[in-house]
């Protein structure tokens, strides 16, 4: 169970960094604009935002992945808080940006999580 966990910490992490790449640096270009779904004009417009929220997701990426090379017993909590922050942010962003986070962001943080209350 440890390993299973760990993986699915590291995939939501993965995923964070991935996050922040394509809205920190991608945000602007073809494929991000693709992924977004945005015109190069609102791109434009948005892409401070966007820089700002992928800044937020480097963040849970990195508590993600602190959570992975702490120690017990902080490793567990930082797990569960971060993983909670997630959930949060994709409940968030489904209600008010797509109901698509809530299943490429928040579905694989709510599977970690449920592993990691299950065997800590």
């Amino acid at each position: 169970m440890p390993l299973l966990r760990n993986i699915l910490v590291a995939f939501v992490a993965l995923e964070h960094v991935g996050f922040l790449v394509l809205e920190m640096f991608l945000f602007k270009s073809p494929a991000g604009r693709r992924i977004f779904r945005t015109t190069p004009e609102y791109a434009a417009q948005a892409a401070p935002l966007a820089a700002n929220q992928g800044l937020y997701n480097g963040f849970l990426a990195a508590g993600l992945f602190w959570s992975l090379l702490a120690a017990d017993p902080i490793a567990g909590q930082l797990r569960l808080f971060f993983l909670g922050c997630v959930l949060v942010a994709a409940v968030f962003g489904a209600a008010t940006v797509s109901r698509r986070i809530l299943v490429i962001q928040g579905l694989p943080a709510l599977l970690a999580l449920l592993v990691t209350l299950a065997a800590p």
